[in-house]
């Protein structure tokens, strides 16, 4: 089955994570497996890729899992917190 993708999903809204003034699209491609499982991926932040019986839990797993790693360098040092914005819009 081909493969979906669109900025960072959740329930028909939109993240976009900013920092600064510099603004963050993270970008979920979701695709079926051949068993049947669903897989979504950030492209943006390599490893953050999700499983799921269903595209929508796919897409939610991978989008909490890249929240989790953005909090982490934040932690870490690895961003600058400045004035990081995180929201979800409709698409």
């Amino acid at each position: 089955m081909p493969s979906r993708s669109g900025i960072l999903t959740l329930k028909g809204g939109a993240v976009r994570v900013a920092a600064l003034s510099a603004l963050m699209k993270l970008t979920v491609e979701s695709e079926q497996e051949t068993d049947g499982r669903w897989l979504a991926e950030v492209r943006e932040l390599p490893g953050v890729l999700a499983y799921d019986n269903e595209r929508e839990g796919a897409i939610a797993r991978a989008q909490a899992l890249a929240l989790r790693v953005l909090a982490d360098r934040l932690e870490h040092g690895e961003a600058t917190p400045g004035d990081l914005t995180i929201s979800f819009a409709a698409a």
